[in-house]
C-alpha cells in the first residue's frame, strides 16, 4: 500500500477533549470559572454568609461556536463536559467520526514544517517555547539552519508528542518509536532536513539574518558557566547509583555535557524521558539511543506495525521503573532544561538523596513516610481510626499517588449504603464501627467515588445507615488489576473509603517489600477482602517487583555482615535490641495507652562502633502519632509505651536497607562512605513531650468535672468501703488506676489482685504499686492495711481457682473492648466460677454519645450537620450497649447464677434522658453452693504471676 493510503481509525474510546484537540488544536480555548453555590442558612438569626463547596464551570470557545459546561467538583470534568457538548452541537460522534491516524500524521508533518520555519522563531504572539532555547544554543554553534537533536523535539514540543501518541499509542512506553516517527515525518516535510546516521533535524534553507541576529544576541546563561549535580543510574542493577557533576560553559549546550558523561560522540545520540517526580519539575532521564536505522522507503503502515525494540541485556530496570518508559544502557538523572516563558537555562541539583527518596516514595509505606518526613521512624498505619488522629497524607491520596507514579489509572471507588431499618439504639453491634447488614445485596445502591446523595432522595442517609466501599485499580488501558471489597462497614462514607484504600496499600506494601512469596498472594488477598488478576497484575508490577527485589538483595548483601558484626560488638541479641531501652528522667506516672495521641522529639544517628563516629540521619522536634495503630516502627512504639511524660530514652537497632538510610541522610555520599568503613548501627534518642488521652477520655473530660474516669473509680471505692471487703480482684486492671487509688485512702482491704492480658500495662501497674507499698511498708507508720498484692497475666474469660470467692470484684470499662460473645462468656465465668460476693461492672452507655460528641469540638468540625452519634467513644471498642441491652445482659446473668443485680451509673442522671454516661451493674451473691465450689479445687492455674508483694 502506498503513502497516501488511508489508515484505519483509531480506537473509539478517546475523550471528548482529545477529539476536540485533534480537530482544532490551539484554536480550542478553555476558560475555567469557579462557582460557589448558595447554602441555606441553618441559623437565620446569625448574619453569617454561607457558601457551598467550590465547583467549576468551563466555557469552550471554538471558531464556529461557544459552549458552557455544567458545574463539577473537578476542573477536568468540566472541560470534558464542555468538549462533549461541543461535539454534540457539531454533530460529531466519537465512535464513528473520530479523526483517523492519517489526519494526525498529516498534522505531524505540518507541525515539523512549522517548527523549522521563519514563522515559528519570529512569531511575537507565541509564548516563550522551550525549543527557543535549544535553537539559540544551535545558532551559537555557528549553524544557520538550527541543528537540533530529534529527542529534543520529541520531548519539548507537547503537540508533536500528542500527535505521535494519536498515531501509535506505544510511543508512551518506548521513546525510540517517537524518534522514528518524527524522523519519518521530517523526511516528508517541505522545510526540514535529516542526516544519515545521525538523529538531527534542521531547516533546509538558512534562517533570515534578522532572526539569527535576534536570537544570537541573547546570552543563554551566565558568563561563568554552571556546575550541576546529577546521578548516574547504571544499566546493571548490581552496580551502585552514583553522583556525577555536569559543567556547562557560558556558550555551551547542556546536551553536550550529558553526552560526554554517557560516553557519546554527540548529542544526537541522546534520548530524553518524560519528566519524573513532580509534574512541574524538569527532572528527566537521559540515555543512549540504540542503533535504529530510519526507514527510507518503508510505508507508514510498515512503520506502525514495527515491534518494540528488543535488546540483549542492556535494559535498564531502575531507570525504566522511574520513567515508566523503556530505557536501555546507563542513564543520567538530571534536572535541567529550557522551560516555558523563561529564557534562561533552568537547573537544579539532583543528589543521591533525591534519587533514594524518589525510590522509596514509590512504595506505599514510603509515600506515607515521606508525607510525615520520618523515613526511619514512621510506618504505614494498620488502621484508619479517625481524621483527628491520622497524621500524614490520607490513604486515598497515597493510593492515588501510587497509581500515578506507576502509570496506572486513578483508583475507582464505589460506596455502598447499607440501610438498617432497626432503631440504632436497639442494634447489637458486632464489631468496632460495624452494623449488621439486613438489606439484600441486590437492593444495594452504589455511589461512585464516595459521592453524597441528593437531598430529596428518599434513600438519604439516616441513623441506620452504614457504608462499605469498593476500590478498583486499573491500568491505563482500563484493564482491571486489583479489586478490593472489604466486609467492614462504617458510619461515614469517608471512613469506608479511607479504610478500603488502606487495605489495598497494606497489601501492595507487603508484596513490594517482599514480605510474601508470590504463591501466597491469593491467600493474603483474601484476608484483605482483595482479589487480583494475575496476568495484568504481573504485567504492571513485574518491573516494580524486580527493582525493589534487586535493591533489597543488594542492600542485604552489603549490610548483613556489617550489621551482624555490629550486633556481635555490642553483645546484644536481636530480642535484647528490641527491649533494652535506657529510660532517663523522673517518672511522672502518666504513660501512653492504646489510642493515645502522643508527641515526641527524636534523633536517629548512624554510628560506627569502632571509631565512635556518629552522623545524624533524621530528627524531628515534634512528631505525633497514635499509639496502637502501627504508625511507627515497632521499636519506637515499644520504647515510648515504657516512658512517662518528660522522660527520654535511647536504644540501638540493626541497619535497615540502605535505601532508607540514604533517603533520610542529608549527605548520602558521607553515609555511604561511613557504611563502607566498618560495622554500623542506628541509634535512636527519644523524648516524650506530651500526650493526649484517647478520644473517649477527651470527650468525657470536656463535659464532666471531675472527669468520668475518676467518678467511676470513686463509685467503686465507695462500694468497697461500704462492703467492708478484705479481698479484692480487679478484672482488666490495665495500668492499675483503681488499685493505685485504693492505696491513697483508708480501707478494710488486706489483699488486692489485678488481672490483665497486657504485659506492658501490668509492668506499669507493678512499678506504681511497688513504689507506694514500699514507702508504706511499716504498719506502725502507715494507714494502708494491705498485706499482699499480686498482678496476674491472664484472660478474664478463663478461670483460675486462686481467685475464687473474693469479697469484691471490679471490672471498669473493660467488656466493651471484647467481642460481644466474649463479654457474655466473662459474665458466665466470673459469676459461676470466680463467684465474688460483690461484682461491679461498668461500660459506656451508647445513648449518651450524642451528648458527648456534640460537645467535642474536633468532631463538630468533622461533621457539622451530624445530630446523632456516628461512632463509638474509642476506636478499640468492639461494641457499646444501650441501657436496655445492658439491663438485659445483667438481669439474665444474675438470674442464671443466683445473684441479685442493681443498675446505677455515673455522669448524668437515671431520671433524665439519655441516662448515665457510664452505666454500672452491682451484682450481689446469693447463698453459696458449696458443692459447686469444691468441684473447682483441682483445676490448673492458667494465670502467670507478674508481680507479688507482701508486707515484711
Amino acid at each position: 500500500m502506498g503513502e497516501t493510503t488511508a489508515i484505519q481509525a483509531t480506537k473509539s474510546n478517546q475523550t471528548p477533549k482529545s477529539i476536540i484537540h485533534q480537530k482544532y488544536g490551539t484554536n480550542a480555548f478553555y476558560k475555567i470559572e469557579e462557582v460557589r453555590e448558595p447554602v441555606q442558612n441553618s441559623c437565620p438569626g446569625l448574619a453569617i454568609p454561607q457558601q457551598g463547596p467550590c465547583l467549576f464551570r468551563c466555557n469552550l470557545q471554538l471558531p464556529e461556536l461557544s459552549v458552557t459546561s455544567e458545574t463539577f467538583k473537578k476542573k477536568r470534568d468540566a472541560e470534558q463536559n464542555a468538549a462533549q457538548m461541543a461535539l454534540e452541537k457539531l454533530g460529531i460522534q466519537p465512535a464513528t467520526d473520530s479523526p483517523t491516524s492519517r489526519e494526525p500524521w498529516d498534522e505531524l508533518i505540518a507541525r515539523i514544517s512549522f517548527l523549522f520555519s521563519n514563522e515559528f522563531l519570529s512569531s511575537q504572539h507565541l509564548p516563550q517555547h522551550p525549543l527557543i532555547g535549544h535553537f539559540k544554543a544551535a545558532f551559537q554553534r555557528e549553524t544557520e539552519c538550527g541543528l537540533l537533536p530529534v529527542s529534543v523535539l520529541a520531548t519539548y514540543d507537547a503537540k508533536l508528542n500528542n500527535l505521535c501518541k494519536s498515531i501509535k499509542h506505544n510511543v508512551e512506553r518506548d521513546p525510540h518509536l517517537i524518534v522514528t516517527l518524527i524522523m519519518k515525518a521530517a523526511r516528508l516535510s517541505d522545510s526540514a532536513a535529516i542526516s544519515q546516521g545521525k538523529l538531527w533535524i534542521w531547516k533546509q534553507s538558512p534562517y533570515s539574518p534578522d532572526i539569527l541576529k535576534a536570537l544570537t544576541s541573547q546570552q543563554l546563561s551566565s558568563s561563568e558557566g554552571i556546575w550541576i549535580q546529577a546521578v548516574r543510574i547504571p544499566c546493571s542493577i548490581e552496580k551502585p547509583v552514583e553522583p556525577v557533576t555536569l559543567y556547562i560553559s557560558s556558550n555551551g549546550y547542556y546536551m553536550d555535557a550529558i553526552a560526554q558523561k554517557l560516553g557519546l560522540t554527540d548529542n544526537s545520540q541522546i534520548l530524553v524521558s518524560r519528566t519524573v517526580g513532580k509534574a512541574s519539575s524538569e527532572m528527566r532521564l537521559y540515555f543512549s539511543v540504540l542503533e535504529l536505522p530510519v526507514p527510507s522507503d518503508s510505508s507508514l503502515e510498515d512503520l506502525l506495525d514495527a515491534k518494540e525494540v528488543v535488546t540483549d541485556g542492556s535494559f535498564n530496570e531502575r531507570a525504566s521503573y522511574f520513567s515508566s518508559q523503556n530505557i536501555y544502557g546507563d542513564a543520567i538523572l538530571a534536572s535541567i532544561g529550557y522551560t516555558w516563558k523563561f529564557p534562561e537555562l533552568f537547573h537544579e541539583d539532583v543528589s543521591l538523596g533525591t534519587y533514594y527518596r524518589m525510590l522509596i516514595g514509590r512504595l506505599p509505606n514510603g509515600g506515607y513516610k515521606l508525607s510525615r518526613e520520618a523515613i526511619l521512624v514512621a510506618e504505614l498505619p494498620v488502621a484508619f481510626t479517625s481524621r483527628s488522629n491520622w497524621r500524614g497524607s490520607f490513604p486515598s491520596d497515597l493510593l492515588a499517588m501510587f497509581c500515578r507514579q506507576h502509570w496506572l489509572s486513578e483508583p475507582v471507588y464505589s460506596t455502598i449504603s447499607i440501610t438498617d431499618p432497626v432503631d440504632p439504639f436497639s442494634v447489637t453491634s458486632q464489631a468496632s464501627k460495624k452494623l449488621k447488614v439486613t438489606k439484600p445485596v441486590e437492593e444495594e445502591t452504589k455511589y461512585a467515588n464516595g459521592g453524597s446523595r441528593d437531598a430529596n432522595d428518599k434513600e438519604s442517609i439516616t441513623l441506620g445507615d452504614s457504608f462499605r466501599c469498593e476500590v478498583k485499580i486499573l491500568s491505563k488501558g482500563q484493564d482491571l488489576i486489583i479489586e478490593c471489597f472489604p466486609v467492614d462497614s462504617y458510619r461515614k462514607p469517608n471512613d469506608a473509603r479511607q479504610n478500603a484504600a488502606l487495605k489495598v496499600l497494606s497489601w501492595l506494601n507487603k508484596y513490594l517489600k517482599l514480605d510474601m512469596h508470590v504463591e501466597k498472594l491469593f491467600s493474603s488477598g483474601e484476608t484483605h477482602g482483595l482479589s487480583f488478576y494475575p496476568e495484568t497484575f504481573s504485567k504492571e508490577f513485574a518491573l516494580c517487583r524486580s527493582v525493589h527485589a534487586g535493591q533489597l538483595a543488594s542492600a542485604l548483601r552489603k549490610c548483613s555482615l556489617l550489621a551482624s558484626s555490629c550486633v556481635d560488638q555490642l553483645n546484644i541479641t536481636q530480642e535484647q535490641s528490641v527491649c533494652s531501652f535506657k529510660v532517663e528522667g523522673l517518672d511522672s506516672g502518666v504513660f501512653p495507652s492504646t489510642g493515645t495521641l502522643i508527641c515526641i522529639s527524636y534523633v536517629v544517628s548512624l554510628v560506627r562502633k569502632e571509631e565512635d563516629t556518629k552522623e545524624s540521619l533524621e530528627s524531628s522536634d515534634e512528631f505525633e502519632f497514635e499509639v496502637g495503630t502501627g504508625a511507627v516502627i515497632p521499636e519506637v512504639e515499644a520504647c515510648v509505651t515504657q516512658m512517662s511524660m518528660n522522660q527520654s530514652a535511647h536504644f540501638n537497632t540493626e541497619l535497615p536497607p540502605r535505601d532508607f538510610i540514604f533517603a533520610a541522610a542529608g549527605d548520602s555520599a558521607k553515609s555511604m562512605s561511613l557504611l563502607s568503613m566498618g560495622a554500623c548501627f542506628l541509634e535512636y534518642s527519644i523524648s516524650l513531650l506530651r500526650l493526649m488521652e484517647p478520644l473517649e477520655e477527651r470527650m468525657e473530660q470536656a463535659l464532666f468535672s471531675p472527669p468520668l474516669s475518676k467518678q467511676r473509680v470513686e463509685f467503686a471505692l465507695r462500694h468497697i468501703n461500704e462492703s467492708c471487703a478484705s479481698t479484692l480482684v480487679d478484672f482488666g486492671c490495665g495500668s492499675g488506676s483503681l488499685l493505685d487509688s485504693l492505696l491513697d485512702i483508708s480501707t478494710s482491704l488486706e489483699k488486692m489482685v489485678g488481672v490483665d492480658i497486657s504485659r506492658k500495662s501490668l509492668s506499669r501497674a507493678a512499678k506504681a504499686l511497688h513504689s507506694k507499698l514500699s514507702e508504706n511498708s511499716d504498719p506502725a507508720k502507715s494507714s494502708i492495711g494491705i498485706k499482699s498484692a499480686l498482678l496476674y497475666d491472664g484472660s478474664i474469660t478463663v478461670f483460675d481457682p486462686r481467685l475464687t470467692g473474693f469479697d469484691i470484684g471490679t471490672c471498669l470499662e473493660v467488656i466493651e473492648h471484647m467481642e460481644e460473645d466474649q463479654a457474655h462468656l466473662f459474665g458466665d465465668v466470673v459469676l459461676s466460677s470466680f463467684r465474688p460476693r460483690i461484682l461491679i461492672v461498668s461500660t459506656p452507655n451508647y445513648e449518651y454519645n450524642s451528648i458527648l460528641q456534640r460537645n467535642d469540638l474536633s468532631n463538630k468540625d468533622e461533621d457539622p450537620d451530624e445530630k446523632m452519634p456516628c461512632k463509638f467513644r474509642n476506636h478499640d471498642h468492639k461494641f457499646e450497649w444501650t441501657r436496655e441491652q445492658f439491663n438485659n445482659w445483667a438481669s439474665d446473668l444474675a438470674m442464671k447464677h443466683s445473684y441479685s443485680v442493681a443498675i446505677s451509673g455515673v455522669g448524668g442522671s437515671a431520671d433524665v434522658e439519655p441516662g448515665f454516661a457510664s452505666q454500672i451493674a452491682i451484682f450481689r451473691r446469693g447463698p453459696i453452693d458449696v458443692v459447686e465450689c469444691s468441684e473447682n479445687v483441682d483445676i490448673a492455674h492458667p494465670y502467670e504471676v507478674i508481680w507479688n508483694w507482701s508486707r515484711g
